[in-house]
């Protein structure tokens, strides 16, 4: 069935105005429509925003509506001719749109797919324009954070077609649609990672941080797909892919196709540095990097064949990849270096204007040296000149200099002190962690001690943070997956330990962890994660204080397996004193159940009363602990006794005693 007959769109009015023609492509946040502006009687492209997406987003902040036309009037003022413009924007039956520029093409992906990878001219003129683009962006303050494959789109050539991809129009898309997204994820969780993962720069896997640097490492990925038909990493998850870009260097593309310019692999590797510092600016920078290295390129390889194909497109020959020659003069205004003309205008003037310059400096030095005047006073310039580039010399290569003085392990305050005396100013860089130099000590210096300093000179100091230590994430509640992400992304190790039961949290839950939640741990410290495993068939009982037999029966009505072990106590005989496991814990049917029982109070020897006077014989036998009952004649001599006399009792044994 034809999709686009089922779409409740096709053919609607929006906003009076625009009339909805055909589906152009349906993304991961968005649909594209073409329509007919019926004001202006122009084609354009209509992008509405999912359903979906859009009540998530208003679930999540009430302005996202408000956000999105902000944006959308941003990004409407970014005028450049590699950027899809933005006409209108607005909302039909509650859904967000935009109205951009039709172009006729298609995406940077759809190209890839077709071609596996470009040739390296046709891959740096689209890589060119996107950078155009995108600068323009960065120079307007507005940073794209998506530079990927589907949204840069090739425009059908000048000169007609898409053969020669060196000539096509590129145009950049969903700078606004991109943001307004992003602005609303950010203020539900802070850091929400809006890049496709193939593309997405370090710095906003680990700190969620975005500027112009990373849309440089996203292009840089970009044209490492152009040039080799396969982003750089790849893995099972979309999270295993993200931390390949912290924790790897993108590989030269030559590594995967040789013969490439090792320049390109220069550029490559400039724009996908995993420190932002260590990469340009912005895309300007990058752009201007790019441009001079494809001048010089094709100037040097302008005598070189590319790969020429017989008629059944089989190669005979293929040389190293060349690019072709892009002279200054050809370029668009919006891609020439400055002053390019000017440049080239100064150096074809320069032999003229030196050989002008040459035949006043002959005519001059004639008449100079024709004078014996003339003649010491240039011998007395030359003298004075030698003493001052002498002088000059040893002070701009030894005089000026001091000795750097070491600091490295100094406290704090002992490098400041040793600094001042040396005349030497401090100042400090990003502090590190490190397992060895204590806190507030110095981990780095620059210059390094005993290295040329200028005196007055300034070193950079760099202090450790000491060990890293941190908190352990609270895990207690999560499903082990997110479990595992938030404590791998913590950079710990993560083993799971024996699940238990807990009428609390469902099966597969985190219930504990070893060490505890909230503990000081150290980078790649071992924790293991104890899982739940529902609620328990059987929960001990309290049998501490009852007797063996009530103890048994109550095991036994639950399918549970008693085992006693008899100790000493003052506790009465077959008395339970403790369990394993403790009451209230979740066990399965046929657990045994370790019982300790009392084996009573120890036994004590009973005194001989036998022919003592009965009330002396009872006297003795209660000071002993033994309650005593008298029979026949209390006034009498006791003449037997039960217990008798040596026998072994429990304490507080009644005695009987007869008198007569």
């Amino acid at each position: 069935m034809d999709t686009q007959v089922a779409d409740t769109l096709l053919g609607s009015l929006i906003d009076g105005r625009y009339r909805i023609r055909g589906r152009v492509a349906r993304g991961g946040m968005a649909t594209v429509y073409t329509a007919t502006d019926e004001r202006l009687e122009r084609t354009v492209a209509v992008k509405i925003i999912h359903p979906a997406q859009a009540s998530e987003a208003r679930a999540r902040v009430a302005g996202f509506v408000e956000r999105f036309t902000d944006e959308a009037k941003t990004i409407a003022r970014l005028t450049h001719p590699n950027v899809v413009a933005v006409y209108d924007q607005g909302t039909h039956a509650g859904l967000p749109y935009l109205v951009m520029e039709y172009v006729r093409g298609r995406t940077l992906r759809e190209v890839l797919a077709e071609r596996r990878r470009l040739n390296p001219d046709e891959a740096l003129a689209i890589f060119e324009q996107m950078l155009a683009a995108i600068a323009a962006a960065h120079r307007s303050g507005v940073v794209h954070r998506d530079v990927k494959p589907e949204n840069v789109l090739v425009a059908e050539a000048p000169t007609g077609g898409m053969a020669n991809l060196v000539d096509s129009v590129v145009k950049v898309a969903d700078f606004g649609l991109a943001r307004a997204v992003e602005a609303s994820a950010e203020e539900e969780s802070g850091n929400q990672l809006m890049a496709t993962v193939a593309y997405v720069a370090p710095e906003l896997v680990t700190k969620g941080h975005a500027d112009p640097r990373t849309d440089v490492y996203s292009a840089g990925i970009v044209l490492f797909e152009m040039l080799t038909g396969r982003v750089p990493y790849d893995g099972g998850r979309p999270i295993d892919i993200a931390w390949q870009h912290v924790d790897r260097d993108v590989p030269a593309p030559s590594t995967l196709v040789p013969g490439l310019p090792p320049v390109l692999d220069t550029l490559v590797a400039r724009a996908t540095r995993r420190d932002p510092g260590a990469r340009p600016v912005d895309a300007g920078a990058l752009l201007a990097e790019v441009q001079v290295a494809r001048d010089d390129l094709g100037n040097a390889n302008s005598h070189t064949a590319v790969l020429r194909r017989v008629a059944d497109d089989t190669a005979v020959a293929q040389p190293t990849m060349v690019v072709a020659a892009v002279r200054p003069a050809e370029r668009p205004s919006w891609a020439r270096l400055p002053e390019g003309g000017q440049r080239a205008g100064r150096r074809r003037a320069a032999p003229e204007q030196s050989t002008g310059l040459w035949s006043q400096f002959q005519e001059l030095r004639a008449r100079v040296m024709g004078d014996p005047r003339g003649r010491v006073a240039v011998l007395a310039s030359v003298v004075v000149l030698a003493l001052v580039a002498a002088v000059g010399g040893w002070y701009f290569s030894v005089g000026r200099y001091t000795v750097a003085p070491e600091l490295v392990s100094l406290s704090k305050a002992d490098a400041e002190a040793r600094a001042e005396r040396a005349g030497l100013t401090l100042v400090y860089g990003e502090p590190r962690y490190d397992e060895k130099v204590p806190k507030d000590s110095v981990l780095l210096q620059d210059p390094a001690s005993s290295s040329r300093i200028v005196k007055g000179g300034t070193v950079t100091l760099t202090l450790s943070l000491g060990p890293e230590q941190f908190p352990l994430p609270d895990v207690v509640g999560k499903e082990f997956e997110l479990a595992e992400a938030d404590l791998v992304n913590a950079k710990l190790t993560v083993v799971k330990g024996a699940a238990r039961y807990d009428d609390n949290l469902p099966a597969g839950v985190v219930v504990d962890t070893n060490p505890k939640v909230g503990t000081e741990v150290k980078p790649g410290a071992k924790v293991t994660v104890i899982l739940s495993k529902g609620k328990a068939p059987a929960s001990v009982p309290n049998l501490v204080g009852k007797s063996l037999t009530d103890a048994r029966n109550a095991l036994s009505q639950l399918g549970l397996v008693a085992v006693e072990t008899y100790k000493d106590s003052d506790k009465p005989k077959d008395e339970v004193l403790g369990q394993s496991p403790a009451d209230g814990t979740g066990v399965e049917k046929g657990t045994q159940v370790k019982l300790d029982v009392s084996k009573g109070p120890p036994l004590v020897v009973v005194p001989r009363v036998v022919d003592l006077p009965c009330q002396q014989a009872q006297q003795l036998l209660q000071s002993q602990g033994f309650p005593v009952q008298v029979q026949f004649n209390p006034a009498a001599v006791v003449r037997f006794q039960s217990p008798g006399e040596n026998s072994q009792v429990p304490p507080g044994t009644q005695i009987t005693i007869g008198c007569f």
